[in-house]
């Protein structure tokens, strides 16, 4: 009897455990870094977006075009802020579902890119754009400078 009722404790403590477990064998949050204008309200908002959909975001305050430069960003597809995410740079309002496509799919490419700052795309698609979305294009970009679409917003 003694034998059983330790065997109910133990499978009861166990089973009390195994949410706690499941969430501390969680996958991390991909860490996103982005350098940006300190007093740029869209690209506050995409940070938001990201973190929304499941990343973990460093924000560096400084501005980006040196960090573009830097990390081989080729200027042609400039925006307001650049980031780096597991190896891939990252330019622009790129939304968050085509960033996790790329990780998933981890395609040799320098990254993604949203030149410009098109209206409707994460970021730029608050309530002062009045529901305005302008058709964009999602490029994945070589280090060769070369571009494709990756995905068109339409």
């Amino acid at each position: 009897m003694n034998t059983t009722r330790r065997a109910l404790i133990g499978a009861l403590a166990t089973a009390a455990l195994l949410p706690r477990a499941a969430t501390l064998m969680a996958a991390p949050k991909p860490l996103v870094e982005v350098w940006k204008s300190p007093t740029c309200g869209c690209c506050k908002d995409w940070v938001v977006h990201l973190e929304a959909n499941g990343f973990a975001v460093k924000v560096y305050e400084t501005g980006n075009n040196e960090a573009r430069a830097r990390l081989g960003m080729p200027a042609k597809f400039a925006s307001c802020h650049t980031a780096r995410v597991d190896g891939y740079l990252l330019e622009g309002h790129v939304p968050a579902s085509e960033v996790h496509r790329m990780l998933k799919e981890k395609p040799k490419a320098l990254g993604l890119a949203v030149p410009a700052m098109p209206v409707g795309s994460p970021g730029m698609d608050g309530p002062e754009y009045k529901g305005r979305k302008d058709p964009y294009d999602v490029l994945l970009v070589q280090a060769d400078g070369n571009a494709s679409v990756y995905r068109s917003y339409r």
